[in-house]
């Protein structure tokens, strides 16, 4: 029985989304409703509901058996895991089908949970928050490319201004166009004439957001051989991107060699969605276009935040849960974040870049690895970094990190195949602060074993040309050949001699 009393499960604080979308059907559980918030279940349905809207005005039959049969299957995997609480929103397709009243009926009824019918409005405005949750201060403009509709909206920082909805979803405009490009194009025009939120785009990052221009973004990764596997923050200049779409637009997508890694549910999307993101493009004029893989139901998670909740880095709410869960000493990561200051400020290395809460972060990220056995630590740490759910951090930031903690584990000259391909992402003086943050953490680990307590005791800091450790009396047996090998190391690395001076 799935609802015995006593049943291990996920636990009141969890949250699960459905969201019933023109395309697909999908449900997300979230561990908690949080800053960083952990996925613990992500399955999907591609029903295509919004197939035929635009030109019968009504859901088909197939497609609402389809999401009523995944719904179902949805609501008993939720009763499985015990979710806490169930929250259900459909979009364009339901809103605009004559019939999506009696669809809407049936579906509560299969997941045993109301249903919100969201306006374009508020789509918008949800993708808008989902894309400042998933952003270190975001500053553009978001489109979000459904099955049925495309939202635009702008965002400044934590500020979310007014949005626009137009039936220019993947499978809207396929019905609509009666499967031409050529009056597709003519549709996209004349409904984009109308979005004032376009002239915002010029010179600021355009934010991405919906499963057709991820799996564009996908291909691209694929032909370039990007070294990341991961979408979200996937930053191109719009020039590279624009070009990038125009060929899609033209070329069989079969002959493409990634096109396996593209669903066969969404192929026949992506040249729509590459005509609508080069419209944009030439019209917006933006910086770059961003990729998002948070939109409408991360800002169902983030509307629900308190204001304080909301203004947290999820950078580092998530490098903190890392440290909580993984670390020896968790307590040992704040100590380490002083003492790797404290040399950094002294060489007059604390500049902006890499920011202050990128060195927090690594610092939090560093004892990550000491399960593992030692000749892989540094591999297997750097592997799930890079590809860790991590939000608030673009890809360089994010292979900083990876790098900064692969060479804390497996030395500063060491390498991988892995390793040199994220190296290619960093700029040399970016590379130069990761090597550098592993030296420190490469002292730091030997004198202290990851234990709290040690390291404020004994600072290091730069003065007069010399790196100078201080260690009281009855922490100098701690000064071992290896340690006084590895400040060398690192004073090399400052330009420096070093010192130990007893106190």
């Amino acid at each position: 029985m799935l609802n015995a009393p006593g049943r291990l499960g996920l636990g009141a604080g969890t949250l699960a989304i459905v969201d019933i979308g023109s395309n697909s059907v999908r449900l997300v559980v979230y561990e908690m409703v949080a800053r960083a918030p952990a996925q613990v279940f992500n399955e999907k349905e591609m029903a295509g509901l919004g197939r035929q809207v635009a030109t019968t005005g009504q859901l088909a039959t197939d497609a609402m058996e389809k999401a009523i049969a995944a719904l179902i299957r949805f609501r008993i995997l939720c009763e499985a895991m015990n979710v806490g609480e169930i929250r259900v929103i459909a979009t364009a397709a339901a809103r605009y089908a004559s019939n999506g009243p009696d669809f809407i009926a049936r579906a509560e009824e299969a997941i045993g949970q109301p249903i919100e019918v969201i306006s374009g409005d508020r789509e918008a405005m949800l993708s808008g928050l989902g894309v400042l949750s998933g952003f270190d201060q975001p500053d553009g403009v978001v489109g979000d490319l459904g099955g049925g509709s495309l939202e635009l909206i702008e965002v400044s920082r934590e500020r979310v201004g007014e949005g626009a909805s137009v039936p220019l979803g993947g499978l809207a405009l396929l019905d609509r166009s009666k499967n031409s490009l050529r009056l597709a194009d003519r549709i996209v025009k004349d409904e984009l004439d109308k979005l004032p939120q376009i002239a915002a785009m010029k010179g600021r990052d355009f934010y991405a957001v919906g499963g057709t221009w991820r799996a564009l973004a996908t291909l691209h990764q694929r032909q370039v051989k990007y070294p990341l596997n991961v979408m979200h923050g996937y930053t191109l200049p719009a020039k590279d991107i624009a070009d990038f779409v125009k060929q899609i637009e033209r070329v069989d997508l079969t002959g493409l060699e990634a096109i396996d890694s593209v669903s066969s549910a969404r192929r026949p999307l992506l040249a729509y969605g590459a005509l609508v993101l080069d419209e944009l493009i030439k019209r917006g004029k933006p910086r770059a276009v961003i990729i998002s893989a948070q939109g409408v139901r991360e800002g169902l998670l983030h509307e629900q935040l308190s204001p304080q909740e909301r203004a947290a880095d999820p950078l580092l709410r998530a490098a903190r849960d890392y440290n909580h869960l993984r670390a020896r000493d968790p307590r040992h990561a704040a100590e380490l974040v002083a003492w790797s200051r404290a040399i950094l400020e002294t060489a007059g290395l604390a500049g902006d870049e890499p920011s202050p809460r990128l060195i927090e972060s690594v610092c939090l990220l560093s004892d990550i690895g000491w399960r593992a056995h030692p000749d892989y630590r540094g591999e297997q740490s750097m592997n799930v970094i890079a590809h860790a759910y991590f939000t608030g951090i673009d890809h360089v930031g994010r292979a900083f990190l990876a790098l900064a903690i692969f060479h804390r584990y497996a030395g500063l000259k060491s390498s991988s195949p892995a390793a040199l391909a994220l190296r290619a992402l960093l700029p040399p003086p970016i590379l130069d602060r990761a090597i550098l943050l592993a030296a420190i953490f490469r002292v730091a680990y030997l004198l202290s074993a990851g234990m709290s307590g040690l390291l404020p005791r004994m600072p290091a800091t730069c003065v007069a040309g010399r790196l100078v450790l201080r260690l009281p009396a009855d922490l100098g047996p701690l000064a071992s050949d290896r340690v006084i090998g590895r400040l060398k190391q690192l004073a090399k690395l400052l330009g420096r001699e070093y010192e130990i001076a007893r106190i």
